[in-house]
Formats: structure tokens, C-alpha cells, sequence
């Protein structure tokens, strides 16, 4: 098992679940994206550039774009992140917040950039 699959199976759950549907999402949307274990979280690459990755926090998990702040036409999903200038996220709290069809969308504009 490669290490960005091992940290998301050891999550509890419901977050082991909602990982791994944004992992099968990713793949699923931008088949090209390659997956590694950086800064010890799952990171997807694309074009050899940094594309988004996923982050478990005590009460969410989210999908992380470090040049976030590029995207056009989410601002009312992706989130500004922490003090950081640049990232954007889309934040789920519950299974059911995941809204497959806008997070293809926000995966495909992020690949238009990338």
C-alpha cells in the first residue's frame, strides 16, 4: 500500500469514506493526475505541477488547491485558506455535503489551468 492510501484507510470514519471518494473523484475527473505522499498528505500532481491534495482535520476534510485563488466562478464553494493567500478549498463536514458534480467542475477548471 503506497503512504497517501495508508493515511487515508487509517482515518475513522465517516472521514475514511469521504477521502476516499474525493480520491476515487480525482482520479475518476483528471485520469492524467498523479498521486503522491507529500508533506504528509495524499498530493495530486499534473503536468509536474502541484494540482490539489487531501486533508483530514478533526471535524472536516477537505481538497486543498494551492493555487486555489486562480480558479474562476467558485466563489461560493472554495474557501480561502487559513492565511493563506493563494489556497483555496472546498470543505466537507458530512458524506452528504459532497456534491460530486461541482467538485468535477472546480477539478476540471483547476486541469485548465494547470
Amino acid at each position: 500500500m503506497n503512504p497517501a492510501e495508508e493515511y487515508i484507510l487509517t482515518k475513522p470514519e465517516p472521514w475514511r469514506s469521504m477521502l476516499m471518494e474525493l480520491q476515487t473523484v480525482i482520479k475518476h475527473t483528471i485520469p492524467e493526475v498523479e498521486e503522491a505522499y507529500k508533506w504528509h498528505l495524499p498530493f495530486y500532481s499534473l503536468n509536474g505541477k502541484m494540482f490539489c491534495f487531501l486533508n483530514f482535520r478533526k471535524t472536516f476534510v477537505d481538497i486543498g488547491f494551492p493555487k486555489g485563488i486562480l480558479i474562476q466562478g467558485f466563489d461560493d464553494v472554495l474557501i480561502a485558506g487559513e492565511g493563506r493567500k493563494q489556497l483555496r478549498s472546498l470543505r466537507y463536514h458530512a458524506p452528504e455535503e459532497i456534491d460530486v458534480r461541482k467538485l468535477e467542475e472546480v477539478l476540471k477548471a483547476v486541469a485548465r489551468l494547470t
